[in-house]
């Protein structure tokens, strides 16, 4: 099958999140997909099947297990579909454990149209500080642990004991702050997911979903610029809208190939 790997909210390569994509031609059962992706050993692989133009069913793996949403390979998946399959495509839906996802082309940049996943406020869990290095001063919870940190640098400056990460609720660790003060962004995370056998993610879409209507509350807006603060870092292009979030950013292709199984 045709397999490539795209780096996703980047707008050159060795940046963004690098996202396996195969294009099978007949389903595959699941223990195939996880081996493909156990074998790929990137943070997630996608999976798309064509149904019609404009319509696919997509899941998306870890090199451990199946996961329910991912942003970075979805939209890794529609660059390949507007680039290679169905090309000049403006307007994809993706059919996914989460629901009918779409996703828009315009430009360079892809649009993802994800659901809103507000996180509850919970209490500081216990041994966060210490898996950490530093002390949150919020907490809320939706499928990951959210983390609220004082400031851009803190964010920036951790290096977390990822044992201990794993040991704390939720599928993954977000910590997020403010943006710096004049900076382009209006918050910066980092993504963690020592559970699913990824140390750090380095651009994490569908953390978004939850960062998004938590930030906009706070922040009074609906419009942000976001950064993940991982070593590759990476840019998004935030919006809420009321139990959507859009979360945009451009793609860069790495890798064309075969996958021969």
């Amino acid at each position: 099958m045709k397999y490539y790997v795209v780096d996703a909210f980047a707008e050159r390569v060795f940046a963004g999140n690098p996202a396996g994509v195969c294009l099978p031609e007949r389903p595959l059962d699941a223990d195939t997909m996880q081996r493909i992706a156990a074998e790929n050993n990137l943070s997630e692989t996608a999976f798309v099947l064509r149904k019609a133009p404009g319509l696919y069913d997509l899941r998306w793996f870890t090199p451990k297990s199946e996961i329910d949403l991912c942003g970075h390979a979805t939209l890794g998946a529609a660059y390949v579909i507007s680039t290679f399959v169905d090309p000049g495509i403006e307007q994809m839906a993706f059919d996914t454990l989460s629901g009918r996802l779409g996703v828009r082309r315009e430009g360079e940049r892809l649009t993802l149209d994800f659901p809103s996943l507000p996180p509850r406020p919970v209490e500081v869990p216990p041994g966060a500080a210490e898996a950490l290095g530093a002390g949150p001063l919020q907490a809320w919870l939706a499928r990951d642990l959210v983390l609220l940190l004082p400031d851009e640098d803190t964010v920036a400056a951790l290096q977390p004991d990822f044992t201990r990460l794993a040991a704390l609720p939720g599928a993954g660790v977000i910590v997020t702050a403010p943006g710096r003060a004049g900076g382009e962004a209006d918050f910066v995370s980092r993504c963690f997911f020592p559970k699913l056998g990824i140390p750090e993610d380095p651009v994490t879409g569908s953390a978004h979903s939850s960062l998004i209507p938590l930030w906009a509350e706070r922040l009074g807006k609906t419009e942000m610029i976001a950064r993940q603060l991982s070593a590759r870092g990476g840019r998004l292009h935030c919006r809420l809208a009321g139990e959507r979030v859009f979360i945009g950013g451009q793609a860069a292709l790495y890798l064309e190939g075969e996958i021969r199984i």
